[in-house]
């Protein structure tokens, strides 16, 4: 997804965060997570430790921004779905489409699930990933549901997907026979979206 409104500095960052996350991963699922480590995602991103250190304070926050920046782009393809589309219908899309422009959407190794967990389970990946919510959903479904930003609903709404997300992964991470992140998702959403009511203008 373009951002034309970004400068070339901040793509340039933003680049070079998802460049060594997508390292992080990488290295996560070829070597461990325990025997990852900042130097070997810095080298395989091509930048120095000092560069890595500049983006994020340990490889839990790297690994982090994957999940923080998904979120972020499904906020601005949520922007972009037809405007007569239902709510609930938008954000699924918004929300699965990263996952597949990312390559998620295929079914897991039984090795990479098992990193997976392991990776859910530290307490370090958690703090990361409590605080990924952010504004930008906040304000896209406000904006799509012509409500304020401050209002209750966009803030639940947001709330619940996030903590829907995040289920939809330990769920995944635990399927057996392995299923495609985005097949839980899509279905961890559609039952959230079934208690849902639409906001009354």
């Amino acid at each position: 997804m373009t951002e034309p409104n970004l400068g070339l500095r901040e793509r340039k960052k933003r680049d070079t965060r998802k460049a060594l996350s997508d390292a992080a991963l990488e290295l996560m699922f070829e070597r461990g997570l325990d025997n990852v480590v900042r130097e070997d995602i810095a080298e395989r991103a091509g930048v120095s430790v000092r560069t890595f250190n500049n983006y994020f304070a340990g490889k839990y926050e790297a690994l982090a921004y994957r999940h923080i920046e998904r979120l972020r782009r499904s906020a601005g393809l949520l922007l972009t779905r037809p405007a007569g589309e239902p709510l609930w219908t938008a954000l699924t899309e918004a929300l699965i489409e990263p996952l597949r422009e990312d390559g998620a959407g295929g079914p897991p190794t039984p090795a990479m699930l098992a990193e997976t967990r392991k990776l859910q389970a530290a307490p370090e990946m958690q703090a990361a990933a409590a605080k990924a919510i952010g504004d930008d959903l906040v304000v896209a479904i406000a904006q799509r549901t012509g409500t304020a930003p401050t209002d209750l609903y966009p803030k639940l709404v947001a709330a619940g997907v996030h903590a829907v997300y995040l289920v939809a992964l330990d769920a995944y991470s635990h399927s057996d026979p392995p299923e495609p992140v985005t097949t839980v998702l899509r279905d961890a959403l559609t039952q959230l979206f079934q208690g849902f009511p639409t906001p009354n203008h």
